[in-house]
């Protein structure tokens, strides 16, 4: 079901993401972070600083790449 909070929110990201790759990789890098640190703490039972640590170099690599798929993605498919 579809409510006028889901389509404020939807309509929200539409705007901020936009159609630039660079916007769609930092949302995706920063979501990345809060699973990555979630997931270390949770599953390793370590300290949210260590996993903070660990969490942040994986994702932001992940970022980058991402953004060099989404730019190469978008050329070809125009």
């Amino acid at each position: 079901m579809k409510t006028e909070f889901n389509s404020g929110i939807w309509n929200f990201l539409k705007h901020i993401i936009g159609g630039s790759s660079v916007m769609l990789a930092v949302v995706y890098t920063i979501g990345h972070i809060i699973i990555a640190i979630t997931c270390v703490t949770l599953i390793t039972g370590a300290s949210i600083e260590l996993a903070a640590i660990d969490a942040l170099v994986e994702p932001i690599i992940n970022g980058f790449w991402f953004y060099a798929l989404h730019s190469i993605w978008k050329k070809f498919n125009t």
